[in-house]
This record gives structure tokens, C-alpha cells and sequence, in this order.
């Protein structure tokens, strides 16, 4: 429904030759700064307005999740545990502790964050590709 997101759903703020003058909370500032006065033109102040509502079926989805931003970097860390894969930036030093075995085995890297993928299954094809019929032999 959006009501916690925007108090100006139930009291329209006042316009005046200036603007729209309203009131919001700066959640990174404490004490008397928290709340501040910002002034913006009608058409801004609705613009922004409208950017808070959602079309009819949807669910505005906030504060959930595994990478909610409070926990995101816990939550990772635990996925990679449980996957077994090695934390961001020692890629190289894995690299380096486990020189090749002398097999030629292909190397794939991540592209993302350079860390070395493990081949877990190779899928076979289903069935095997065949070609059109071949003409029978002359007799």
C-alpha cells in the first residue's frame, strides 16, 4: 500500500509560488538534523511522488532476502562455504598453491571475480545427432 514509504498519501504538503515544501528523515544523519525541509517544484514532487507507486499486482519488496543489504556480505560468505569456494581475491594465490598435476585438463575461470571454476558434471547429449538417411546401396 505504500503508506509507511510516503506520510503525504493522507496530508497533501502545501504549494506555494516556490514549490512543494516538505518535511523527510535523513536516516545517516542523528539529533536535531535527522528531519530536514527540501523544497521542489510541483512537477519534481510528483515525479518523485509517483516513482513510489506500484502498478495494481505488484509488492513493493524491501528489507528480505539473502542479499538484503544488512546481512549481504554474511550471506555470501556463508553460500561459499557451503559450495566450497574460495573467498573474492585468492583466486591467484590458489593458483599458486596448486601448481598443475601435469594433466591437460582444461582451466576455466570466472570472469567476474577471477576465481577458478570447478567442473562438477559434464552432461552428456540425450540422444545422439545424426544425420539425414543415407540413399539405400544399389543391388
Amino acid at each position: 500500500n505504500g503508506s509507511s514509504d510516503c506520510s503525504m498519501q493522507i496530508v497533501p504538503p502545501p504549494v506555494d509560488e516556490r514549490g512543494v515544501t516538505f518535511r523527510w528523515k535523513d536516516y545517516r544523519a542523528h539529533g536535531r538534523t535527522r528531519y530536514k525541509t527540501m523544497t521542489l517544484s510541483a512537477e519534481e514532487f510528483m515525479r518523485r511522488f509517483l516513482l513510489q507507486l506500484l502498478p495494481s499486482g505488484f509488492h513493493r519488496i524491501r528489507h528480505y532476502g539473502l542479499l538484503a543489504n544488512g546481512t549481504r556480505q554474511r550471506h555470501i560468505d556463508t553460500a561459499r562455504q557451503l559450495l566450497h569456494q574460495h573467498p573474492r581475491g585468492i583466486a591467484a594465490e590458489v593458483k599458486e598453491a596448486h601448481p598443475s598435476t601435469g594433466s591437460a585438463g582444461p582451466t576455466f575461470v570466472c570472469r567476474h571475480c577471477g576465481a577458478p571454476m570447478i567442473i562438477i558434471e559434464t552432461l552428456a547429449p540425450a540422444h545422439t545427432i545424426r544425420g539425414p538417411p543415407s540413399a539405400p546401396a544399389p543391388s
